[in-house]
């Protein structure tokens, strides 16, 4: 996931009681693992109240209705589906928003860039999946191939933070870049294969709007409002549709403008000439209400800024910290309550939690590792600099951290909540044996020196 900056107080601004409040959150929060660490204190809270005297509260407060709209135009639903099928979307949307830009500037910009993370990628799909249906041939449980087939970025990234120098910055830059396809492949999965029915009047419209998005992008419209609007309600004819709700907000995400509207010099040129008047009318105070000639040179500034700036950046950073300390963390908490009951011995043998362990654990590693090792000596690709082999390994290994993509996925593709029960079981423990041996692998390994490779 992007980073972002979180805002701190001016110098020489005086100090709030507010300030003395946030400012150890706003620290915890400038550290990119803080979002792994929310997301896995979610997890330990659902776990823990799933498995407590309090179970029963847990199940009904999930199952729990919630009517939106007037009239008729309503959406009834119970907190789980307005979590994984409302919140989500936020989820979905950023995503959709990172392969924009990666696609555009970042490492999936040119074909040499993609073309590691994209064989590593292919592998890491193919041969879970492969897997699962090799133990899972037939049946009800056949639908749940998609599981094993998506890494979760936030879980294995905030490992990779956590190791520090031992870990070369290519190596999370291939991670980052691995996910975000992996994502793309978990999008189209989701969208061609656990869709049921199609409304096609809800579609067309949906579609009708994303059009008249994309259109006012290439119009030059640049207001966020007007974007936010249009993808809520190509989120609710898409939701109508029968479709998931995930592609339109990926769909809706690749409408957002990417340029900005003005080159840097003419913003530092007006951004100079506005604040040489704004020092010959006086700077405004801290504690002060700026006069309006003030206030008014204020508002041209932040325009000229805005206009500099892309507004896909600037919905990623605005939608960033809600994500990571929000959305990622209440869908944590909504999925991942399992009651390990007595009969948690016989999930371990059956074959949709067997099917998904192997295909995260195994699975992962091994169509990972083997299609990027394929794609470096076919010519195709190069290994990083700084990254050795037994390091892509390891990565590899992490990359079996399926969790919210995999919990996603397994809630559309098993509508029995036993096959559920059975998937999560498979999921968190296929998270936690990736997550702990692809750590320990990476700390056996000592750091390539500059000039080796191997």
């Amino acid at each position: 996931m992007a980073t972002y900056v979180t805002h701190k107080p001016a110098q020489g601004s005086p100090r709030k009681p507010i300030d003395i409040l946030i400012r150890p959150l706003q620290v915890f929060a400038s550290y990119r693992v803080a979002g792994a660490v929310c997301l896995m204190a979610a997890t330990a809270i659902a776990l823990i109240w799933a498995n407590s005297g309090w179970r029963d509260s847990y199940e009904q407060l999930l199952h729990t209705n919630a009517r939106v709209g007037i009239g008729d135009f309503s959406i009834d639903k119970s907190l789980l589906h307005w979590v994984n099928d409302g919140v989500m979307a936020l989820f979905f949307f950023v995503v959709g928003l990172e392969i924009k830009r990666e696609l555009i500037v970042g490492e999936l910009s040119t074909p040499r860039k993609a073309a590691l993370p994209l064989a590593g990628a292919i592998g890491g799909m193919l041969v879970p999946a492969v897997i699962y249906v090799a133990i899972n041939p037939g049946g009800t449980g056949a639908r749940g191939w998609g599981v094993p087939m998506a890494t979760d970025i936030a879980f294995a990234l905030g490992v990779l933070l956590l190791l520090g120098s031992r870990v070369p910055p290519a190596l999370k830059v291939f991670l980052t870049a691995l996910a975000i396809i992996d994502d793309i492949g978990a999008i189209a999965v989701i969208a061609v294969f656990y869709t049921d029915t199609i409304a096609l009047g809800a579609l067309a419209a949906g579609i009708a709007l994303i059009a008249m998005s994309a259109a006012a992008n290439v119009a030059g419209v640049r207001s966020v409002v007007f974007y936010l609007l249009i993808g809520t309600l190509v989120w609710v004819c898409f939701l109508k549709s029968g479709i998931h709700a995930t592609l339109a907000a990926v769909l809706m995400a690749m409408t957002i403008p990417a340029r900005s509207h003005v080159d840097g010099g003419a913003v530092a040129s007006r951004v100079e000439q506005l604040l040489a008047r704004l020092r010959e009318l006086g700077l405004p105070e801290a504690g002060k209400l700026p006069t309006a000639a003030q206030q008014g040179l204020l508002h041209q500034m932040k325009q000229t800024v805005t206009d500099g700036s892309a507004p896909l950046q600037d919905l990623e950073h605005a939608l960033m910290p809600l994500v990571t300390f929000l959305v990622l963390p209440l869908f944590a908490l909504a999925n991942a309550g399992v009651h390990l009951g007595g009969d948690i011995g016989t999930a371990f043998s059956n074959p949709i939690c067997l099917g998904i362990i192997a295909g995260l654990f195994v699975g992962k590693q091994v169509g990972i590792f083997l299609f990027a090792a394929v794609a470096v000596r076919a010519g195709i690709a190069d290994l990083p600099k700084g990254v050795r082999w037994r390091q892509l390994h390891a990565v590899s290994v992490l990359a079996g951290i399926g969790f919210t993509m995999s919990l996603f996925v397994s809630s559309l593709a098993f509508p029995d909540a036993a096959m559920q029960h059975l998937a999560k079981i498979g999921i968190l423990s296929a998270t936690l044996v990736s997550a702990l041996v692809g750590a320990l692998l990476l700390l056996t390994i000592k750091p390539a020196q500059p000039a080796d490779s191997t």
